[in-house]
């Protein structure tokens, strides 16, 4: 029963994160944000599976190359999984990708690793720092649409793989942790504005970030997103005995 000082309008609103995808994708601004989410992710994906693949031929032992072989076999079951959600909300993968080829080809042309270390290094703090990213977007999106996200998200088992072989070989030669602090420093930077100039980009990504389809970003959350972002890559830095 309603009081004169409970008045109607108090009653609480529906969030997205409380929808499943057919009734969040009834509005148009919404469904277009998660097609680009999910081309994005699956171009990431299918970048991700080309470099380990390529990181596999700069592996010093047949062991780490099986195991490099592994983890891209990985990714391409999740490239596989995003496709199959964009054609089963009747959009084509490869149109919801082509917005983001030349932004994340252009990143990891910029961060090419010159040796083994680095490109471990790249994958590790690249990767996360994405991950870290969409895993922010997955809290406002509707419950199909995370699930899938969180689970493509899923570490393949690189980050372990990478920490221990890099902490092995600078506790072999000290000497690599300047080198590859200053490295991973360069990677979290263009990490960053890559992600940055991608949303710029397309208008419902950033709209859902700061608001308007996705509710409950603002602009001083987005501050505080990136803030999380670069505390998270601090403590990776260290997990490798890498200084930030």
């Amino acid at each position: 029963m309603e009081t004169p000082d409970t008045p109607a309008s108090a009653a609480p609103t529906t969030s997205v994160a409380d929808l499943d995808w057919s009734a969040a994708s009834a509005d148009p601004r919404y469904r277009a944000a998660v097609v680009d989410l999910l081309g994005a992710l699956a171009y990431g994906e299918l970048a991700a599976f080309e470099r380990l693949a390529e990181d596999a031929k700069l592996a010093p032992g047949l062991a780490d190359k099986a195991a490099l072989a592994r983890m891209a076999a990985a990714e391409f079951q999740h490239f596989e999984q995003l496709t199959e959600r964009l054609r089963g909300i009747d959009e084509e993968p490869t149109a919801a990708m082509e917005p983001f080829a030349a932004p994340l080809d252009e990143f990891h042309r910029l961060t090419a690793p010159s040796d083994w270390l680095e490109g471990l290094v790249k994958a590790y703090v690249g990767d996360a720092i994405a991950a870290d990213f969409y895993r922010e977007v997955a809290s406002r999106l509707d419950s199909d649409t995370r699930s899938l996200v969180l689970g493509v998200l899923d570490d393949t088992g690189h980050a372990s793989f990478a920490v221990e072989k890099v902490r092995s070989a600078i506790a072999a030669d000290p000497r690599l942790g300047g080198r590859l602090a200053l490295w991973a420093r360069r990677l979290m930077g263009e990490a960053l504005s890559q992600a940055q100039r991608v949303v710029a980009d397309r208008d419902a990504l950033s709209t859902m970030l700061v608001g308007g389809v996705a509710d409950g970003f603002d602009l001083a959350e987005i501050g505080r997103m990136f803030s999380r972002i670069t505390e998270a890559h601090t403590k990776r830095m260290a997990a490798l005995d890498l200084s930030a």
